[in-house]
């Protein structure tokens, strides 16, 4: 009754000041202003304005199997029975390799030295044919071999014959609901003449990597024809329908900490490798709602993606939920991606997106602009084309992956906010993340992560960077700080105190310490308490990849103004997150 009768108090006393926005924003701002030093932030008033969370997901590092695994030995072709021996000696002035393509004819040369310019037996001769072979597998090229045609010996020069192997085919045997072509065209951009099993393994240990796969294998074995083999890789598919529930405290306390979260997502949507993921997430006061899809375009793992967000949020938030703040934002990525350079050990990718953001923001139910950037309506428009670059490398001890992107917006693209001051639309910013992971016992992982932000201006709120809460600054809620600049630096120990092997089950002890600091495009501090430093301790239990579940409790180091009305705000954080199908 008593905040019915608030809102009704309010709206009576704007329509009696003259019915207009000038009169109802003299009422209203004093009432923001009151609490702004204390608790009152941007991303308390607008929390669904906020871009979701960009952490990457932790990596551990995980052997691969080893080549013998991969690819059976296959036996070294046999040279054509045409080679005529004679008796005696000959001197050979000359060899001339005939059909390589692999070595230059100065390496070849170099092999040959020895049996030139001197009388050799045919034994010698078959020596250097031999060597010429040698040449070839000992370079990985398993499958070509050399032998000495029929020929004249009497003039000086000897003609060694090369044959160079091929595939002549490429069978696909164990694929279930994926296409055999996707699997066929990743082999075949590593099984060009000459065949060479190093390229052979490098290739099946990119697919075993590829979490469409749990396993895979080869044989090569003989052709139809002299220096053709077929090639039979044996796949056994993982599985590709995932359902995620999971709940956790880390949204914003102001629209409500619990988050609820259903996810799922078909990973072999059409045989074709294609990815579509639906989700839904709420609190008790905001809703989101999530679509993406993933297509490759090409055997070397080039994708290009659409993503599609929709948020909403009411402030619950004491003493701000009798102003009924609203906010909603709708979002669009299109994203392409390409691998220039991948091994089973390291991956350099490099893509853009474009984006476009629209958001909208109401103070009792009336258009009203509470964003940093928005026009007299409430709405901000932002178009952004960015330009990223990853990069990881791993081994069974660790994983490194890194991550630069640079963001350009686009002002007065698609109708994009621009105002006669900052913060609009038009903008350059640089964000670079970083993660580490290394094993330093079985279970027992040490992980470093970074995240740095530079922006050559005043940012709108869904560019700025934030820190805060569970994945980035432990004992302080949820984005308490919110910067156009900003780093976050963090450190970790998971040590195991427990195993239940019949369950899979693992429990890791996690000590931790976080820091962050954010600051203006000015280079001024956004308040007081610019810089902060929590460290605390954290369990995690897992039951195979069935079950997650973390617990972290952060000491903040330096204080701030706190509620402490929710767990977050005091510190504590869980993640529970189940994994079905």
């Amino acid at each position: 009754m008593s905040e019915s009768y608030g809102r009704l108090k309010i709206a009576g006393l704007i329509v009696n000041l003259s019915f207009g926005l000038t009169s109802y924003i003299g009422f209203t701002l004093p009432i923001l202003a009151q609490t702004r030093a204390n608790t009152l932030t941007p991303q308390i008033i607008t929390p669904s304005l906020r871009s979701p969370s960009t952490q990457p997901p932790v990596q551990t590092p995980k052997p691969l199997p080893s080549p013998d695994e991969l690819l059976n030995p296959s036996r070294e072709p046999r040279a054509p029975q045409n080679e005529t021996p004679v008796t005696g000696t000959i001197t050979v002035n000359k060899f001339e390799v005939l059909g390589s393509t692999a070595f230059s004819q100065v390496e070849l040369d170099q092999v040959l030295l020895p049996f030139t310019k001197r009388p050799i037996t045919f034994s010698e001769l078959l020596k250097a044919r031999s060597l010429i072979t040698d040449l070839y597998v000992n370079r990985g090229y398993i499958t070509s071999g050399a032998f000495i045609p029929t020929q004249d010996l009497q003039n000086g020069v000897v003609k060694i014959q090369v044959i160079e192997g091929g595939l002549e085919e490429i069978k696909i045997t164990g694929v279930e609901r994926l296409s055999p072509d996707y699997v066929r065209s990743r082999m075949n951009i590593a099984t060009g003449a000459p065949l060479n099993r190093d390229r052979l393994i490098q290739a099946l240990q990119v697919l075993q990597i590829n979490p469409l796969i749990a396993s895979v294998s080869a044989e090569l074995s003989a052709g139809t024809r002299a220096g053709q083999n077929i090639l039979e890789v044996r796949i056994r598919e993982a599985k590709s329908l995932n359902a995620q529930l999971s709940l956790d405290n880390n949204r914003a306390p102001s629209v409500g900490s619990l988050r609820r979260k259903v996810q799922v997502s078909e990973a072999n949507l059409t045989g074709l490798g294609d990815t579509l993921s639906v989700g839904y997430s709420n609190t008790d006061g905001s809703n989101s709602y999530d679509l993406s899809y993933t297509l490759p375009i090409n055997p070397y793992n080039g994708t290009i993606a659409f993503a599609f967000n929709n948020g909403n949020s009411n402030v619950l938030e004491k003493p701000f939920n009798i102003l009924d703040i609203y906010a909603n934002s709708t979002s669009y990525d299109f994203t392409f991606r390409q691998p220039i350079e991948q091994t089973p050990s390291q991956e350099l990718a490099l893509g853009f997106t474009a984006s476009y953001r629209e958001s909208l923001t109401s103070l009792l139910k009336i258009p009203f602009p509470l964003s940093a950037g928005a026009d007299d309506n409430g709405v901000t428009k932002i178009a952004v084309l960015r330009a990223f670059q990853e990069f990881t490398q791993r081994s069974s001890q660790s994983v490194l992956s890194l991550r630069s992107q640079f963001s350009l917006g686009l002002g007065g693209v698609l109708g994009s906010n621009i105002n006669t001051s900052f913060p609009d639309s038009r903008f350059v910013s640089w964000r670079g993340q970083s993660q580490y992971v290394n094993l330093l016992a079985p279970d027992t992982f040490l992980l470093l992560r970074g995240d740095l932000q530079f922006g050559d201006r005043a940012l709108l709120p869904s560019e700025q960077i934030g820190f805060g809460g569970q994945d980035t600054l432990r004992g302080y809620r949820q984005d308490v700080l919110l910067g156009d600049n900003g780093i976050n630096l963090s450190a970790e120990l998971r040590l195991p105190i427990l195993r239940v092997p019949e369950w899979e089950g693992l429990l890791q002890l996690v000590p931790f310490v976080d820091a962050a600091a954010v600051w203006t495009s000015s280079g001024e501090a956004n308040s007081s308490s610019n810089t902060l430093l929590g460290t605390g301790l954290g369990l995690r239990w897992r039951v195979g990849n069935t079950l997650d579940l973390r617990l972290d409790y952060g000491i903040p180091l330096i204080s701030v103004p706190n509620s402490r009305n929710t767990a977050q705000e005091n510190g504590l954080y869980f993640n529970l997150n189940f994994t079905g199908f």
